[in-house]
């Protein structure tokens, strides 16, 4: 069932006037600004009891100047859905501020049919839902970035990397551009990079471990190169300037990625 257009607004109704937003946006220069991400395990902060799996948002800060931050809100097994239903956004949108950035990627989950607590549709709910997140951020004065999801591991017979995530990529990119959104295909550019890598090389970008084989989420090597993607995406779509990316061009060592200890 779609969402009333009640509930897609209702993340405006603590709105700041337009004038204000802007305003508050002009007094954020001076101080450091911050990109949240919403999304689902692929881009969340792992721990040292699930390493080496890495989500790309741990790599993303490597690829920012001093004075942009990140806070990773992604949490594993999260869909646009129950994103917001567990009150996830809202706790986002309780800390963001003017003159920040909210990038949302979700799919992964939204996809799981038998799941009611996860599941949307991708030209109706799946929609509705991705509003709620540009609609508070724009609340707040904030920016919101789309990302379409990262694909999969997934080659066929003939070794051609294949897409996996349906409708959604292209839901998103036509709602991107009805809201007048940024969007960062990681969708289009993580085939196209798996696709240029192959089926064996690809093994070494993903949670391949000796006792799993893992074609959804990475390891160091594969979420520095997927928040390589982003960042190259961040800068193409003009979310931040030349100044604000670094190190596009330079070899990450997979030493700067870290597991902190479970939170208790």
């Amino acid at each position: 069932m779609s969402l009333t257009r009640r509930q897609v607004t209702s993340a405006a109704l603590a709105a700041v006037p337009l004038s204000l937003a802007a305003a508050g946006t002009a007094e954020a220069h001076g101080r450091p600004r911050t990109l949240y991400i919403a999304g689902d395990s692929t881009a969340a902060q792992k721990y040292s009891d699930a390493a080496p799996e890495t989500g790309w948002g741990m790599a993303l800060p490597f690829f920012l100047r001093s004075g942009l931050s990140v806070a990773n809100h992604a949490v594993n097994g999260r869909s646009s859905k129950s994103f917001v239903d567990e009150g996830r956004l809202d706790a986002v949108l309780a800390a963001i501020r003017p003159g920040d950035f909210l990038i949302v990627q979700f799919a992964h989950n939204d996809e799981k049919t038998t799941d009611p607590t996860r599941y949307t549709e991708p030209w109706t709910t799946y929609q509705d839902y991705l509003r709620l997140y540009i609609a508070g951020a724009r609340a707040k004065g904030a920016r919101p970035v789309l990302a379409t999801p990262v694909e999969r591991r997934r080659f066929d017979a003939e070794g051609n990397a294949v897409p996996t995530h349906g409708e959604y990529p292209a839901a998103m990119r036509a709602l991107a551009e009805e809201e007048g959104v940024a969007l960062l295909d990681l969708q289009a550019l993580s085939l196209a990079l798996w696709q240029e890598l192959g089926v064996e090389v690809t093994k070494t970008y993903f949670n391949w471990t000796d006792t799993e084989q893992d074609n959804t989420h990475f390891n160091p090597p594969g979420a520095i190169a997927v928040a390589r993607l982003l960042a190259r995406e961040l800068l193409r779509t003009r979310v931040l300037g030349p100044r604000d990316v670094v190190r596009l061009r330079d070899e990450i060592p997979t030493s700067w990625i870290t597991w902190p200890e479970p939170l208790t």
